[in-house]
């Protein structure tokens, strides 16, 4: 029996700087039974807008997250950032719009939007996926995958079934990266020294690579920890349960 048909959300900041990612992905969850789809119309979720206070500005982000995902049971994007906006701020902005069509579209697609770890682990109900990275991980919760999308622990159950990965606490670990996608534009100083220390934590973990489910963290992250020249690599978790013994893997 075929498993489920997905959309994917890719989101803008994977299309444009991090095609791996959703590449990574479609082939993970194509191994894992699903067919999956990429809506061409599908845009920006709009955060930067939301964020910043620009609601009016925002509206045509969420009118076209709806128009493009409303014929699909399933829609799955690799971030937690870029899906808890979906969940978290297209109802409350479809609430200030006022359409009684609109909100009853968000709810309709808010209700089918996941983060891949929690489609991967809560619908198709598995944490291990067949994949294998024989490399030293340390994982980073991002801000918005813990405390908006909610997570948990998912992501940490789906490293811990990789064969051949050695998964590293690491210290600190609930701590912001400073990365905030418009304050570290705003407050560069902080946010570097923010980054700064989640680097240190990160090198006292000894890890070969630091994994998190939002590149926009790691792209933070990762800059500081390449200019410092320390060696490890940044990778997003759907690169990591994407390879397989097979040859599959990114890295």
């Amino acid at each position: 029996m075929s498993g489920p048909t997905v959309a994917l959300f890719a989101t803008c900041v994977n299309d444009a700087m991090f095609p791996s990612t959703p590449k990574a992905v479609v082939a993970l969850l194509e191994r894992l039974g699903c067919t999956v789809e990429f809506p061409l119309s599908q845009s920006c979720c709009g955060q930067m807008f939301t964020n910043t206070g620009y609601f009016d500005e925002a509206m045509g982000s969420v009118r076209n997250y709806v128009d493009a995902f409303a014929d699909y049971d399933y829609i799955v994007g690799p971030s937690g950032s870029c899906v808890g906006s979906v969940r978290d701020q297209h109802p409350m902005l479809a609430a200030r719009d006022g359409s009684p069509a609109l909100r009853a579209g968000v709810a309709d697609v808010v209700a089918k939007t996941y983060e891949l770890s929690e489609f991967i682990v809560d619908v198709l109900g598995t944490t291990d996926v067949g994949a294998y990275f024989p490399h030293r991980v340390t994982y980073h919760p991002t801000c918005h995958s813990l405390r908006v999308t909610k997570v948990g622990d998912r992501p940490y159950r789906l490293l811990q079934a990789v064969r051949g990965l050695t998964l590293l606490d690491l210290p600190d670990a609930q701590q912001c990266c400073g990365f905030g996608g418009t304050f570290s534009v705003k407050n560069p100083d902080v946010s570097v020294a923010m980054g700064s220390d989640k680097v240190r934590a990160v090198l006292d973990t000894g890890a070969e690579y630091l994994v998190a489910g939002d590149n926009s963290c790691l792209m933070h992250i990762g800059g500081l920890l390449s200019r410092l020249q320390t060696g490890v690599r940044p990778i997003h978790l759907a690169e990591i349960l994407a390879g397989t013994e097979t040859g599959e893997a990114v890295a």
